[in-house]
């Protein structure tokens, strides 16, 4: 189970010093965040001014405010209010500029190479008693509230998740290993990574970030 602590993370300086970013993930990891060579990357900014975006040619961006109440983005000329927790897709070569009505934000920002990955961003609110699994290809940041995160159960390949839980003790009478496991808490911002073998699954109270990012699929001639 991967969890990437924010707090750990590395603030890096946008070009133009209107705010910081930092990177939850990309791919390849090998490419730098600075020079655009990831195919996709998945980070959290903080805006402190308004100004200019950079540009990202043959990118798709999903940007949500995760902080603070409103971001207006003018799009090639067009003004989008995006109010928080509200996504909003647009071309990552678009000229596009930012103006901070009610103050300075955090945004949550997916890009990905236009038609070769394809991100989603949706924002869910927890449950305390039905845990939300992170599935393989997606990844889920805990925005606000309290939250732990377990290893889901182990499904072998090709097999279906059972619905229901083996009891403990054996037909025998011994009692069968069945290995606990402690949940660990996460903090703001942490990021759980996805599995296909052992889904993650988190509990609590608050609003969770689930991202997904999908290799498009190119129709054979």
């Amino acid at each position: 189970m991967e969890i990437i602590r924010f707090a750990e993370l590395r603030p890096e300086p946008w070009r133009n010093g209107g705010g910081v970013t930092r990177e939850l993930a990309s791919h390849p990891k090998a490419a730098s965040a600075q020079d655009g060579a990831w195919d996709w990357r998945v980070s959290i900014a903080d805006v402190g001014s308004a100004g200019d975006f950079s540009t990202f040619p043959g990118m798709e961006r999903v940007i949500t405010v995760i902080d603070g109440e409103l971001l207006l983005l003018t799009v090639d000329g067009e003004e989008h209010p995006l109010e928080k927790y509200r996504p909003f897709r647009f071309s990552g070569e678009a000229d596009s500029s930012s103006a901070l009505p009610t103050g300075d934000i955090r945004d949550l920002n997916v890009i990905a190479r236009a038609g070769e990955f394809k991100g989603y961003t949706s924002i869910i609110e927890l449950s305390k008693k039905r845990a939300h699994p992170v599935f393989d290809g997606q990844m889920a940041v805990l925005l606000e509230g309290k939250a732990s995160v377990t290893p889901g159960a182990s499904v072998a390949p090709g097999a279906e998740p059972a619905d229901t839980v083996v009891p403990a003790d054996s037909s025998d009478g011994e009692a069968a290993a069945v290995p606990t496991v402690e949940p660990v808490e996460l903090n703001r911002y942490d990021a759980v990574v996805g599995s296909d073998t052992r889904s993650p699954e988190i509990l609590g109270r608050g609003f969770l970030a689930v991202i997904s990012i999908d290799r498009v699929e190119h129709a054979h001639s």
